[in-house]
C-alpha cells in the first residue's frame, strides 16, 4: 500500500527498539530496564486511579505532577514540561527548539533516534565524532551550531561529561539551544538541573523509565527556562494536548515521593554494575567506564555479532550495535545478580568451547 504513502514517510528509517522476545527462562539484558520493580507507592497509587473517573480526560497541564517535580529539583513549576516517556519529550524538543538555519550537532555514536528526529522535522544536523577512547571532547564543539544536544550519560557507551564540562559548551553557545539528556544521569552523572539558574539556553531531560524503574508507564519531563518550556508546550498542544493518563501521573508522584525505595534501587543497580564489569574484565572484556544502568565492552579475539547471537542460542539477550567503530561491542543491561551470573557463565562457556562449535 506504499503507493499511498506521504514522501516525507517514504524518506524515514525508523528507530528500531530493542527487541522484546518471547523466550522461555529468558536473560533480557538488551533493553536497559530496570532489575528491580517500582515503588511500592507508586503501584498503590496507580491501582488508585482504575476507578470511575478514568472516563474523564487527565490534567492536560498534569499541575499536581509538574509542582512534585518543581519542588523535586528546586524549580519552579513553570520551568516543568512533561510528556509520554523522555522520547516524546526529546521530540517536542527536536520540533520547538532544535531546528535552525546552522545545523544540529551530536555525537556520532550516540542514540540513535536523534538521527531519526532529524529526518522527521528536516533538521538538518552535523554529528561529532567521539575520541579514540569513545569519549565525547568538548573541545571538538567549538564550531558553529544552531543547537547542540548531548546525551550524558553517553549511550550507548555510557561515559559521562562532567558538569564543568557542560558549563563549557554552554560558555561555547550563548545564542543555541543546549538539550542535555538525562536518561541515566541518576546512575553515577552529574546532572546539569542546577545549571538552568544561570544558563536560559539549557534544556535537562529526564525520565522515570530507568532509575524509577516505571518505563511501562511512560513518563518523561525536562527543566530549563520558561521560555524554552513554553515553546515545548506550543508544540505539544498542537500534537496532543493530554499525553498523560491519570495512572501516569499519579504513579510519577508517588514514585518521587519515595526517596528512600528510589536510593536503594540506584545503589542496587550501581553495585551490579560493578559486579558485571569484573566479572566481564576477568574474562578479558575490554569494558568502557560506564556511568550508567549498562556496560558498554568488548572481548578482543571475539566478533560482537557473533557473540551475540551465541549468547541468544543460550536464551541470553543482549544489545549489539553494527555501525562502524562500535561493531565488536556489546550494550549489556545491568540485571540481578542471578541475571548476570547467568552471563557470566554463558561467555565463561562460550570461550571455553573451540571456535566454531555450539
Amino acid at each position: 500500500m506504499s503507493r499511498f504513502w506521504s514522501s516525507l514517510t517514504h524518506g524515514l528509517k525508523p528507530y528500531v527498539p530493542g527487541e522484546q522476545p518471547r523466550i522461555a527462562d529468558l536473560v533480557k539484558l538488551n533493553t536497559n530496564e530496570s532489575p528491580v520493580g517500582p515503588s511500592p507507592r507508586a503501584l498503590e497509587a496507580i491501582r488508585g486511579e482504575a476507578t470511575d473517573t478514568l472516563r474523564l480526560y487527565p490534567d492536560p497541564q498534569a499541575t499536581a505532577l509538574r509542582a512534585a517535580l518543581a519542588a523535586y529539583h528546586q524549580v519552579r513549576p513553570e520551568q516543568v514540561f512533561v510528556g509520554n516517556g523522555s522520547d516524546e519529550v526529546l521530540a517536542h524538543v527536536f520540533a520547538a527548539l532544535l531546528k535552525h538555519d546552522a545545523p544540529l550537532l551530536f555525537p556520532d555514536i550516540t542514540y540513535s533516534f536523534y538521527p531519526v528526529y532529524c529526518r522527521l522535522f528536516g533538521i538538518t544536523h552535523e554529528t561529532v565524532p567521539l575520541d579514540r577512547s569513545l569519549q565525547i571532547r568538548v573541545a571538538d564543539y567549538r564550531r558553529p551550531a544552531g543547537a547542540l544536544i548531548i546525551p550524558n550519560p553517553n549511550a550507548p557507551t555510557g561515559i559521562a561529561l562532567s558538569r564543568a564540562e557542560i558549563v563549557t559548551l554552554l560558555e561555547q553557545h550563548p545564542d543555541a539551544p543546549v538539550v542535555i539528556d538525562e536518561a541515566y544521569v541518576d546512575f553515577g552523572a552529574e546532572t546539569a538541573i542546577p545549571l538552568v539558574a544561570s544558563y536560559p539556553n539549557l534544556l535537562v531531560v529526564q525520565t522515570m523509565s530507568k532509575s524509577r524503574a516505571l518505563a511501562g508507564l511512560r513518563v518523561g519531563y525536562a527543566i530549563g527556562d520558561a521560555d524554552l518550556i513554553e515553546a515545548l508546550t506550543r508544540v505539544k498542544d498542537s500534537f496532543n494536548s493530554y499525553p498523560l493518563g491519570r495512572p501516569a501521573q499519579a504513579g510519577a508522584i508517588a514514585a518521587l515521593e519515595d526517596e528512600a525505595y528510589f536510593q536503594q534501587c540506584r545503589a542496587l543497580v550501581i553495585q551490579g554494575r560493578e559486579r558485571l564489569n569484573h566479572g566481564l574484565i576477568r574474562l578479558g572484556f575490554d569494558v568502557l567506564p560506564s556511568a550508567a544502568n549498562f556496560v558498554f565492552a568488548r572481548h578482543p579475539t571475539h566478533d560482537g555479532a557473533v557473540l551475540a547471537a551465541t549468547l541468544r542460542e543460550r536464551a541470553v539477550i543482549v544489545r549489539h550495535f553494527s555501525a562502524p567503530r562500535i561493531s565488536d561491542y556489546l550494550r549489556i543491561t545491568v540485571g540481578t545478580d542471578s541475571q548476570i551470573d547467568r552471563l557470566l557463565l554463558a561467555l565463561s562457556d562460550i570461550f571455553s568451547k573451540p571456535a566454531g562449535s555450539a
